[in-house]
């Protein structure tokens, strides 16, 4: 699993979430992430449009 400060997940729908302090998979399932409660979140792929991760140096 890789991990991100801040991520922004771009929906096929144009809306946009955004999770903070994640480790997340993107793979051909689509997305299954982490947040930092341990709360879990599963993004089919047809639902992702793009994401977009960052970390801080």
């Amino acid at each position: 699993m890789q991990r991100a400060d801040e991520l922004t997940v771009v929906h096929h729908d144009d809306s946009v979430s955004r999770f903070l302090d994640v480790t997340y998979t993107l793979g051909r399932d689509g997305l299954r992430l982490i947040t930092g409660d341990g709360a879990e979140r599963h993004f089919p792929r047809h639902e992702v449009l793009t994401t977009h991760a960052r970390r801080r140096a």
